[in-house]
């Protein structure tokens, strides 16, 4: 019985406690598919050549899944032989798909790296021989003490635009992101440039960019998810200028949303499985038409 009303409590905070400057936007409704349980830990979402690909995260293989955007279903599995300590984004420039391993909840990592992968023009298995490692580091942390989910050099999100790789922090204590940006063309360890940061209120769990737009994605500790859209004032600056940010529901409910990718059809997300005690959600693949969104 104690059990009941605590979360009923919780529901009710959970309601109450979003933020007020934030649009409802509630993503039930545009839920389009449940996602296979083999990319049930996905993190991240990329449009390559208007084809839908996602990874999984840490502890899982370092497989790359081609997905369909009408029914979730696995069309490709694409095998490396990289290792996956913690991959939790990816992206794309018109010829390769870059995976981002910089996953660092606890901060204490000093071997973040993205993985640029070539694939075919027939975009039939990515080239492993070829594969480019970008190996880069915050040059403003210097504090590699352990704190789990307690510091703000975590990252899973990151785009590729205007030749460079660009990347959004998941900061557990300033509630804010802060957009580094990454040369892919450096070999040695580089430091990865500060540009301008912003606090969200949430931790960003991933990026995409479509149509001069910038989309954050990510969620609280209250499990509330958020997006929030910033148009593009200046080449690679998003910041300057008032987003719009939505509040789309609670993970309890939706998932807990780590995969965006946009396209002119509208925005696709994906959501890990979640399991919190008697609480279980499957992982959901989610389209809101690009006309529904305002």
């Amino acid at each position: 019985m104690n059990k009941f009303f605590l979360l009923i409590l919780m529901f009710i905070s959970l309601g109450f406690s979003a933020q007020q400057d934030y649009n409802w936007f509630k993503i039930n409704k545009y839920r389009s598919a449940v996602l296979n349980d083999s990319i049930g830990e996905n993190s991240g979402l990329d449009f390559f050549n208007n084809r839908l690909f996602t990874i999984n995260d840490s502890g899982n293989s370092s497989e790359i899944f081609e997905i369909s955007k009408e029914t979730g279903k696995i069309d490709k599995v694409f095998k490396t032989d990289l290792i996956n300590k913690d991959w939790e984004a990816i992206t794309s420039d018109s010829t390769s798909l870059y995976i981002g391993d910089f996953g660092n909840n606890v901060g204490t990592r000093k071997d973040l790296i993205i993985y640029k992968i070539p694939f075919d023009s027939a975009l039939v298995a990515p080239k492993s021989t070829d594969t480019q490692n970008i190996s880069f580091y915050y040059p403003e942390q210097k504090d590699f003490i352990p704190r789990n989910i307690n510091n703000n050099f975590d990252a899973e999100a990151m785009i590729f635009l205007h030749g460079k790789i660009h990347v959004f922090t998941k900061e557990w204590t300033s509630k804010s992101t802060t957009h580094y940006t990454i040369d892919p063309n450096i070999e040695e360890n580089q430091p990865a440039q500060k540009i301008e940061t912003y606090r969200t209120g949430y931790v960003v769990t991933d990026a995409a960019f479509f149509d001069r737009k910038l989309y954050l994605i990510g969620y609280t500790k209250k499990a509330e998810v958020f997006l929030t859209v910033f148009f593009e004032s200046e080449s690679g600056l998003f910041f300057n200028v008032a987003p719009k940010k939505y509040y789309l529901g609670s993970v309890t409910k939706v998932g807990q949303i780590e995969g965006i990718a946009v396209n002119q059809e509208g925005i696709y997300l994906t959501g890990e499985k979640f399991q919190r005690s008697i609480i279980k959600v499957r992982p959901y693949l989610y389209l809101i038409p690009a006309t529904n969104l305002k």
